[in-house]
């Protein structure tokens, strides 16, 4: 009977600890392939490991506002459809996707086709691929979106010949909007892979 009561209790420990989890601030787990890029803040950790970087509500990402600069003028700065968050730079379009899919579009595939071309002609460069997703949805639901579209970009430059080592994939999720609008328009530029020489 004390066995019994025992067993209860740690089951009723393990929801109570699962529930507080839930509840404390949210957590983005970024999933790399191939290690970190060159001057990357991750460079310290061995190449395939996953990091987890907290991100609580209300946290303005590093970079997103000048040294001194008030809160208050970011919230100004997002409003007015101005990415709140740090994005490295790339030479090429992003992959837009629809709704709740992984798909690519032949709009997608046409990108992913001049990514392609570019990339065998420079044999030593290495692509990261970062998926995307809106606001919309679970943290971990658009984490695991967020690199299905990225997988699926990859398996797609890899079937036009560009070798599979050369190719890394990170999620974002929805941690890392373009646009911190709430609109059609914002979450459409959201849904995304974007590509980053490293």
């Amino acid at each position: 009977m004390n066995n019994g009561f025992s067993w209860k209790r740690a089951v009723l420990a393990l929801l109570v600890a699962v529930v507080l989890a839930a509840g404390c601030s949210k957590k983005q787990t970024v999933k790399t392939e191939g290690g970190p890029a060159p001057g990357d803040s991750a460079a310290a950790a061995p190449a395939g490991e996953v990091k987890e970087t907290p991100i609580t509500e209300g946290t303005v990402p590093p970079g997103a506002r000048a040294p001194g600069e008030k809160p208050a003028v970011v919230a100004k700065s997002a409003e007015a459809g101005v990415a709140v968050t740090e994005e490295k730079p790339s030479q090429f379009s992003d992959v837009l996707f629809d709704f709740d899919k992984a798909d690519l579009t032949d709009e997608g595939k046409k990108i992913c086709q001049a990514v392609a071309e570019s990339v065998r002609r420079s044999p030593k460069a290495k692509l990261q691929i970062e998926g995307h997703c809106d606001e919309r949805g679970t943290a971990e639901y658009n984490l695991a979106l967020g690199e299905r579209r990225a997988t699926a970009v990859r398996n797609y430059l890899v079937s036009l010949g560009v070798p599979k080592e050369a190719l890394g994939t990170v999620s974002f999720g929805k941690e890392r909007p373009v646009d911190p609008g709430h609109t059609e328009a914002a979450w459409a530029k959201n849904r995304r892979a974007h590509f980053v020489l490293k």
